[in-house]
């Protein structure tokens, strides 16, 4: 079955920039549609951005446009997020998210976070 790892998480300065990574594996990579998603404490998941499995359109939370960059290598089975002029408010543990198929565009476009079936297990981000 599907697993996702997610990796990249760190410490970093306001302004600063990272990477997150999520290794996909157990099936077609390029069938999937995967999204970032992420949580704080006492706040709702929310979904970050998003890149549909069939021509790779991409969406983005209005919180991060701009700054925040979704892509990935397919021959690598990776998704990324590239995350620049970072701020204390993004702070969380983020999470990346599959879902299976080419019929769910409208999910895919607002993050519809019920409608990923597979997520990794997180990694923390931390903005100070």
């Amino acid at each position: 079955h599907v697993q996702l790892v997610e990796s990249g998480g760190d410490l970093v300065q306001p302004g600063g920039s990272l990477r997150l990574s999520c290794a996909f594996s157990g099936h077609s990579y390029s069938t999937y549609s995967m999204a970032w998603f992420r949580q704080s404490p006492g706040k709702e998941r929310e979904g970050v951005a998003s890149i549909y499995a069939g021509d790779s359109t991409t969406y983005y939370a209005d919180s991060v446009k701009g700054r925040f960059t979704i892509s990935q290598d397919s021959a690598k089975n990776t998704l990324y997020l590239q995350m620049n002029s970072l701020k204390p408010e993004d702070t969380a543990v983020y999470y990346c998210a599959a879902m299976g198929g080419y019929k769910g565009r409208a999910f895919v476009s607002v993050m519809d976070a019920t409608r990923f079936a597979y997520w990794g297990q997180g990694t923390q981000v931390t903005v100070s």
